[in-house]
């Protein structure tokens, strides 16, 4: 079975606007195809600094001399890039999906189609799981992150539903969970429900939104002038953040001015609508259904 099966790869490379002799960064190395599409526009001089927090995509690493690839979180990026005195550079592709293999091992706990153990972690050897979130948080802080990070409607339902459960026995698989939860969900919007809920305790697990706004508030400093930031994200919450910051430069999508009243803007948007998968793309990757690519150019 594939690895993973990149989204947008020719639109995402392609805004990266690759110089031969470029360094870029890689922040979601995965099963390597982006990298790969990369290395083909690449010239002898050129370096791709590759990052992904799963050891698991530690497996996919490209023998290129050119590559450097690290087991580190995105949000680290520019303490590795100065390690290695590679910073500024020309562009940053990052891909926020959860990775095929991922979502195919039942283990992970990624997807609601299978059963397995209630873990969700991007990163295995990091403490925090799933079934701790379920078993430890408090009433209230359940409610706040499937309030926040599932945008659920009945999200004190939810949570309520969840403490009861744990009260009689512990929760710890996926089939479990959704046992408990699955009457709260409205008639026909089970899958999309349950999807919801997942996304809330794969998020506050491992802290995306709070990985994702280090990332990007350390881009703008990493970027040379004209140097590309390429973001592909797969919800709201984290499209509203890469907007914000392609606006901005900031989380809160406010434009600062100068002194004298004229914005200041890190970024310029190249694509003022994110790009959408084609529709061939769609019919050989679902997955690529609920994608979005925004790519914006570091200005002076």
């Amino acid at each position: 079975m594939k690895y993973h099966i990149p989204v947008m790869l020719k639109e995402s490379v392609e805004g990266l606007n690759i110089r031969e002799s470029g360094v870029y960064v890689d922040a979601t190395f995965g099963g390597g195809g982006h990298t790969a599409e990369m290395l083909k526009q690449l010239g002898s001089d050129g370096v791709i600094v590759a990052f992904d927090q799963d050891p698991d995509a530690l497996k996919n690493k490209i023998k290129d001399e050119r590559v450097i690839m690290l087991h580190q979180n995105f949000r680290y990026m520019k303490n590795f890039l100065n390690l290695f005195r590679l910073a500024p550079v020309d562009g940053i592709l990052a891909d926020l999906g959860v990775s095929s293999h991922q979502i195919d091992d039942p283990q992970r706990g990624f997807s609601i189609r299978f059963d397995g153990a209630l873990d969700l972690r991007m990163n295995p050897e990091k403490p925090l799981h799933a079934a701790q979130v379920i078993k430890d948080y408090s009433l209230q802080k359940l409610i706040n992150i499937f309030r926040l990070y599932g945008e659920l409607d009945n999200a004190a339902l939810v949570a309520r539903r969840i403490v009861e459960a744990r009260n009689e026995k512990p929760v710890t698989t996926t089939a479990e969970l959704k046992e408990i939860l699955l009457p709260l969900a409205g008639r026909g919007q089970e899958n999309k429900f349950m999807a919801r809920v997942f996304q809330a305790i794969r998020i506050e697990v491992n802290d995306e939104l709070g990985a994702l706004t280090d990332m990007l508030a350390e881009s703008a400093g990493l970027l040379k002038k004209g140097g590309r930031l390429v973001v592909i994200t797969y919800h709201s919450l984290e499209d509203r953040l890469v907007k914000n910051f392609m606006k901005a430069g900031n989380a809160e999508g406010n434009v600062i001015s100068d002194f004298y009243g004229n914005p200041v803007r890190p970024f310029l948007p190249v694509n003022r609508k994110p790009v959408l998968a084609s529709a061939e793309e769609l019919q050989v990757n679902s997955r690529a259904r609920s994608a979005k690519l925004r790519i914006a150019e570091k200005t002076a």
